[in-house]
């Protein structure tokens, strides 16, 4: 805001905004999420943003951390000062209820962050309750988080706007258990090998496996149904390049320049994005001409599944004939210090403090 001073000249006063960072949750995804959030803190301008700190922990309880962010990741936090806390669905309250021993203090928040990956967070489950809450938030709201969570929804509806992707077919537990023997026949006339098996709701890769018989293939949907109770199984890409694209905005989303990856392991598992080296090639070692067709096919999914706020959309690039064929999309990719997304967003001229300043307007705006 601008105000006149008796002279008449003009100064202005900067309003800091409350940020809320919720990071933590009950998902398999805890951990990174613990340290997307650190990195993230540290990013917020301070001259701009006062930032609180709601951690949930493995079993879901709510605590209000006021300690150091470098503490975050390997629940470091919960052994400093911790104190019961919740969201209030109460509009009137407009922010948090802290439990203190002295009696429940309210706190204003201007904006959250949701920085929980997986489930009971990226799922539309937090968007719901902000939706409640009446609270600006970073990111995609309940309805397409919930459909980019589900790769089944998110593959039928990629189908149904034209965006190329590998053979696919989906199972529920149920249906499943009751002839598994009849749907991996069924799954091998459709797809043949080698299939990747991946749980349908679930993030970074936990879950999936790479099946090359039948045998495999058994093996691999085990290992997805503990993580969920529908698997997707896809045909795999032979001989491609994995890409990404960071996509950002609102009613007119932009995409960054595409990063390539090339995994350490025989495909992108979860050890080989937060514990392994993988290498990372920001541009992508594509032609111009495909990296364009990237950018255009991940926002029209961005699109399509009616996101906002931000999205990393991943695909495959077939080496021979440089086709380009859709993965996946990840509402609240990694915000670690070795993630693609601030990265790519970094090399397309968006710097980590001025990206996340970009993402709480976006919020607001939303």
């Amino acid at each position: 805001m601008r105000f006149a001073d008796f002279g008449g000249a003009t100064y202005e006063v900067i309003t800091m905004k409350n940020i809320l960072v919720l990071f933590g949750g009950v998902s398999s995804e805890h951990a990174v999420s613990c340290v997307s959030a650190s990195s993230v803190i540290r990013n917020i301008p301070r001259d701009k943003y006062a930032v609180y700190m709601l951690g949930i922990t493995k079993t879901g309880e709510w605590l209000l951390f006021e300690g150091d962010a470098d503490t975050l990741p390997d629940d470091k936090w919960l052994s400093g000062n911790c104190t019961k806390a919740v969201i209030s669905p109460d509009r009137a309250d407009s922010g948090i209820l802290v439990f203190r021993d002295t009696g429940i203090e309210k706190i204003h928040i201007d904006a959250v962050f949701p920085v929980l990956h997986g489930k009971n967070g990226e799922d539309g489950t937090v968007q719901g309750l902000l939706e409640i809450a009446g609270l600006p938030y970073v990111g995609c709201d309940t309805l397409s988080s919930a459909m980019c969570m589900d790769k089944a929804v998110t593959n039928l509806l990629a189908d149904s706007v034209g965006v190329l992707q590998a053979a696919w077919v989906a199972v529920h537990a149920y249906e499943y258990q009751k002839d598994a023997s009849a749907f991996i026949v069924r799954a091998e006339e459709k797809l043949g090998y080698p299939v990747f098996v991946k749980p349908a709701n679930a993030g970074s890769s936990v879950g999936i496996s790479k099946a090359n018989n039948r045998e495999e293939f058994f093996a691999a949907m085990e290992t997805a149904l503990r993580e969920d109770k529908k698997v997707v199984v896809e045909a795999a890409v032979q001989n491609a390049l994995e890409v990404e694209c960071a996509v950002i905005g609102n009613r007119e989303p932009m995409a960054s320049v595409p990063g390539g990856i090339v995994p350490c392991a025989d495909f992108y598992t979860y050890e080989a994005k937060y514990v392994d080296d993988s290498e990372l090639q920001i541009p992508a070692k594509i032609s111009a001409e495909t990296q364009e067709q990237v950018r255009k096919a991940a926002v029209k999914i961005f699109t399509a599944l009616g996101c906002t706020g931000l999205a990393r959309v991943d695909f495959f690039v077939e080496k021979e004939t440089n086709r380009v064929l859709f993965n996946e999309i990840n509402t609240l990719p990694g915000f670690t210090a070795i993630s693609m997304y601030p990265k790519l967003m970094e090399q397309s001229g968006v710097p980590y403090p001025k990206l996340l300043d970009r993402l709480f307007k976006l919020a607001q705006e939303k």
